[in-house]
C-alpha cells in the first residue's frame, strides 16, 4: 500500500497493536499521529519507528482519553497541526483496570467508548473534508457477553471485582458507535467500521494481577498478527465502500444481535453527547431525514 500524502492518527499506538499499526502506516508513507498519554513513554517509539521506517513523519501528540477535557485539548492541538485526517483508528483501551474516570464514569466505558466518541466528533469535520476516508475502532469479540447497557451503572466505578463485565459493555459500545456513525455519515465518504483484533498478548491486560496475566498471555496471538484485522479495516480496497460493519481476522462476521439494534445504538448516541457536552453538535452528528 503507498499512503504517501495521507494523514492517520492512531490512539494507544505507543504499545501492542497499536505501535505495530503506526510502524507499517509509516511505512507505507503516511503521515502518523501517535495520540497517547505518555509523552515519556512515546517519545521513544516515535523515534524508533522513524528509524525503522525511514519516515519521518511520525509524531507524538498528548492525549488523555479518561478526561474529557484533556480529550477536547488534544483535539485541539490535532486540528491546529494537521489539515486533513485520512484515517482515524481509536485503538486505544483498557480492560481489568477499576474505578472511575475523571467525569465520574465507569472507567472501561468511559475509556474505550466516551472518550473516543468525544475525540472523534470533535475530528469529524477534517476527516469529512479529506474524503474518502475511514474512521476505525478496534473493538472485541468479547462485546458478545454484554446484554446490554446500563445507563445508570456506567455513570458509576466499576462494580465487578474482575472488570470484564464492564470491559464487555465497553466494547458493545464500541459496535454500537460504530454502526450509529456509519448510518449518520451516509454519503459523506467516511466509511467506519469495528473489529475483533484477536486475543492479543497486549499491554490492553496490564492491570490484570501478574499471575493471571502471565496465564492468558500463553494462549494469546502475537501483536503483529493482531495488527492485520485492523490495517484490513484501515487500508484494503476490499472494505472501501463497506461502512458500520464487524470484521474479525480480515474477515466481515456478525456482530452480537444486541449491537444490531438500531434502537440501543440510537439512545447509546444520544446519552454520549449529552454526557460528554455535545446535545447540539455539528450538522454531521444528525440523524438524516431519510431514516428518522
Amino acid at each position: 500500500m503507498d499512503l504517501s500524502g495521507k494523514t492517520v492518527v492512531v490512539t494507544g499506538a505507543n504499545t501492542g497493536i497499536g505501535r505495530v499499526t503506526a510502524e507499517e502506516l509509516a511505512k507505507a508513507g503516511a503521515r502518523v499521529i501517535l495520540a497517547c498519554r505518555s509523552a515519556e513513554k512515546t517519545q521513544p517509539v516515535v523515534d524508533e519507528i522513524k528509524r525503522a521506517t525511514n519516515n519521518d513523519q511520525v509524531e507524538f501528540l498528548k492525549l488523555d482519553l479518561a478526561s474529557l477535557s484533556a480529550v477536547r485539548s488534544a483535539a485541539a492541538e490535532l486540528l491546529e497541526r494537521v489539515d486533513r485526517i485520512d484515517i482515524l483508528i481509536n485503538n486505544a483501551g483498557l480492560a481489568g483496570q477499576r474505578g472511575e474516570t475523571q467525569d465520574g464514569f465507569e472507567m472501561a466505558f468511559g475509556v474505550n467508548h466516551l472518550g473516543h466518541f468525544l475525540w472523534t466528533l470533535l475530528l469529524l469535520d477534517r476527516v469529512k473534508e479529506s474524503a474518502p476516508a475511514r474512521i476505525v475502532n478496534v473493538a472485541s469479540q468479547a462485546h458478545y457477553g454484554a446484554k446490554g447497557i446500563d445507563f445508570d451503572a456506567v455513570q458509576r466505578p466499576t462494580k465487578t471485582v474482575s472488570g470484564f463485565p464492564e470491559y464487555e459493555v465497553s466494547k458493545l459500545a464500541n459496535v454500537l458507535f460504530t454502526k450509529e456513525l456509519a448510518r449518520r455519515l451516509e454519503g459523506s465518504g467516511v466509511t467506519t467500521y469495528s473489529l475483533h483484533p484477536g486475543v492479543v498478548a497486549s499491554d490492553v491486560w496490564r492491570r490484570v494481577p501478574a499471575p493471571f496475566r502471565w496465564i492468558m498471555k500463553k494462549f494469546m496471538i502475537s501483536n503483529e498478527d493482531g495488527a492485520k484485522t485492523t490495517l484490513h479495516c484501515a487500508t484494503s480496497p476490499a472494505t472501501a465502500d463497506h461502512s458500520g460493519r464487524y470484521y474479525d481476522e480480515c474477515k466481515e462476521k456478525s456482530c452480537s444481535p444486541i449491537a444490531d439494534d438500531e434502537r440501543l445504538q440510537a439512545e447509546l448516541w444520544s446519552k454520549s453527547e449529552q454526557w460528554v457536552g455535545l446535545s447540539e453538535v455539528a450538522e454531521v452528528t444528525q440523524q438524516p431525514a431519510a431514516s428518522a
